[in-house]
């Protein structure tokens, strides 16, 4: 995929482990220097500024998308190649995915979550098309994961939702599985509701 758009999603916190920060910054890395571009939350510290500190060490195009109020709380990143202002959360969230091609979620917090259930959400009723991929350092979204089976496992979700997403423990491998995703079309809208 040629001009490949990556939308990622991964926390603030200057509190975590620093595995995390650590796989960040390696995946800004691998990113840019297979030529994406990457589309993220606008921040400045935590996972968020080592995605983009190690995008930009790589010469890579980063992309930050955050609400005014957060600005002005100086929490936005001022090395990255543009920083697009937005209202609110919900706008900064639409603008994020909105011309990605793909998702890639990060440890993150309840933000994060939420970014990555709501693009969850948007390819169930084909809103969104991409690949969505989970980086579980540390295995992370172990809990989440198993929640998201027994929506399955339930009746909540068709089994075919399952290959919604995938899974992956090592920033190196986030690109081939954006890659090697199954299609996914508007067609899934049949068995979006079950």
């Amino acid at each position: 995929m040629s001009n490949l758009r990556v939308c990622v999603y991964c926390g603030s916190s200057r509190q975590c482990d620093p595995i995390y920060l650590e796989a960040a910054e390696r995946l800004g890395r691998e990113l840019a220097r297979n030529g994406a571009t990457i589309i993220y939350g606008g921040g400045a510290v935590g996972s968020m500024g080592a995605l983009a500190a190690g995008a930009l060490a790589e010469g890579g195009k980063v992309i930050g998308v955050i609400p005014r109020f957060m600005k002005e709380l100086d929490w936005g990143n001022k090395d990255i190649s543009e920083l697009r202002l937005v209202g609110d959360i919900q706008e900064r969230k639409r603008l994020m995915i909105q011309d990605a091609h793909a998702v890639v979620a990060l440890p993150g917090g309840s933000g994060t979550l939420d970014e990555l259930l709501e693009a969850v959400s948007l390819k169930r009723l084909a809103l969104f098309l991409g690949p969505i991929v989970v980086l579980n350092t540390r295995s992370y979204f172990d809990p989440l994961l198993r929640a998201l089976e027994r929506c399955i496992s339930e009746r909540f979700m068709d089994p075919r939702h399952q290959a919604m997403w995938s899974v992956v423990n090592e920033p190196g491998e986030v690109l081939p599985a954006i890659r090697s995703a199954p299609p996914w079309d508007i067609s899934s809208r049949n068995f979006a509701g079950i």
